[in-house]
């Protein structure tokens, strides 16, 4: 599963999909780092860092990345040194999956690209005549996008998760 750190989706994560990994949108993440920046001048430079860590090419060397970035800003920003060593690793679960799926599935854009598809083309009716008319369209899109999913484009090789 692929998320922000929403506190209510958590819960909910845990609960029903306690057992399913669970990858926290490295593009959410690299954008809340910036809260933590005392510096507008720094801004570049951790977000250089942190794209390195998470472009590594494994665990073990994000993980030494993330440690030296901790140390590299633990007196200059010590807030954001302390969020990267709290926050980061949700990032690195990635790790675990064949290289060839870890663009795919490092960000929640897919996500949002279906969420941006259904605004677009709900958008063009206005204004529906009632609840089951706009669900029934939303539905009409997602089984459309499952379909080209199942069919067309293949988001993740089964054989190289199952090998």
């Amino acid at each position: 599963m692929i998320s922000d750190d929403h506190e209510g989706l958590g819960a909910a994560r845990r609960a029903v999909l306690g057992s399913v990994p669970w990858q926290r949108c490295q593009f959410h993440l690299q954008q809340n780092a910036g809260a933590d920046v005392p510096r507008q001048a720094m801004r570049s430079e951790v977000a250089a860092d942190i794209r390195s860590i998470f472009n590594a090419a494994d665990r073990k060397t994000a993980e030494e990345l993330l440690q030296a970035a901790i140390q590299k800003y633990a007196s200059s920003a010590p807030r954001l040194s302390a969020w990267l060593e709290e926050n980061l690793s949700e990032g690195f679960t990635v790790f675990d999956f064949p290289l060839e799926h870890r663009r795919s599935i490092r960000t929640t854009n897919s996500l949002e690209r279906v969420n941006e598809e259904i605004r677009r083309r709900t958008r063009v009716v206005g204004i529906f005549p009632n609840d089951v008319s706009c669900l029934r369209l939303a539905s009409a899109i997602l089984m459309e996008i499952s379909e080209e999913w199942q069919i067309g484009k293949k988001y993740c090789s089964e054989k190289l998760l199952n090998p």
